[in-house]
């Protein structure tokens, strides 16, 4: 298994979907498909986080502070509570209704790349019950992700506030703070490993194999028994295009002066612009996958690359 193949063909991918010949409206919908498929997804680290803030105010500010905000939701609980119930089944809406959209928009996206194809409704009709079946195996894992995630941050707020109360740094303290803190680490990454692992490979296996997501991981898990080596070396390999491509993003925005950088950020529009990235990541791991054999190739013929459902 190779991680450096793969990168020739993706651009070579990115060439002809995008490229041979260059069509404006093509990029639109194909852009819009990969703006289905990122919805929800984080674009960015804080940076200015103000480190020295804690210094300059005491621990003694720091109490005095905590103190009338909790005086203040106590004095307040009348409206906070129902507003915050509100403002919560309606992010949850929200959520779930973004969380539905991206998956209909990867089994899209995927479609695009593969068949070299500008379609919408094609794709949204014919891998309707597969996305269905990523929809409720993200929200599986979202729950599972929040039930871990919560206590692990409650314990480092926790060690945090008993500081915070005491005005001064104790060795519990602290000892509780790092072990929530790197427990909270872990898990993420853990659960950020399950996510990549289902974008880059599950949704392509129930795109070829018409199959629910869970069966999907179930092929993954074969097709990896024994390789957990190569499954590394894809991980780093991915780490260091991550970090090529985002030189060559900064390097773009530095050079227009931020112009770049403003017209990323705009929702679809940014998308477009960032379309040749987007086609490169998707067509890289879907190149991966298909030096396990021809039964994984999505750029096959159709009779070859969609068998019968089992």
């Amino acid at each position: 298994m190779s991680v450096t193949l793969p990168v020739g063909q993706a651009i070579d991918r990115v060439k002809k979907v995008l490229f041979q010949p260059f069509d404006i409206g093509k990029w639109f919908v194909i852009g819009f498909c990969a703006w289905l498929a990122c919805l929800g997804e984080g674009g960015g680290f804080p940076s200015s986080f103000n480190y020295g803030g804690h210094n300059r105010l005491g621990w003694h500010g720091l109490r005095q502070g905590f103190e009338q905000a909790r005086d203040y939701v106590v004095h307040n609980l009348v409206w906070i509570a129902p507003s915050a119930v509100a403002i919560i089944l309606v992010s949850l809406a929200i959520w779930l209704v973004v969380l539905w959209l991206s998956s209909r928009g990867r089994f899209m996206f995927l479609h695009c790349v593969a068949l070299n194809a500008a379609e919408v409704q094609v794709p949204w009709s014919r891998f309707a019950l597969e996305a269905n079946s990523l929809f409720l195996f993200r929200v599986v894992i979202s729950l599972i992700s929040l039930v871990v995630m919560l206590p692990l941050l409650g314990g480092l707020l926790l060690a945090l506030l008993q500081m915070v109360s005491r005005e001064a740094v104790n060795p519990g303290g602290l000892l509780l703070a790092a072990a929530s803190g790197f427990a909270a680490v872990a898990a993420g990454l853990f659960f950020w490993v399950i996510n990549r692992l289902t974008t880059d490979f599950v949704v392509p296996l129930q795109f070829l194999h018409r199959r629910r997501c869970l069966d999907a991981w179930r092929e993954l898990r074969g097709l990896f028994q024994g390789n957990l080596g190569n499954l590394l070396l894809y991980f780093l390999f991915r780490f260091v295009l991550a970090i090529a491509i985002s030189a060559i993003v900064v390097g773009v925005v530095l050079v227009t002066c931020c112009i770049a950088g403003c017209l990323f950020a705009l929702p679809y529009l940014g998308t477009v612009l960032l379309l040749p990235i987007l086609v490169f990541e998707r067509a890289y791991s879907l190149h991966y996958l298909a030096q396990f054999g021809p039964d994984y190739d999505v750029f096959a013929p159709p009779s070859t690359a969609v068998p019968s459902s089992t």
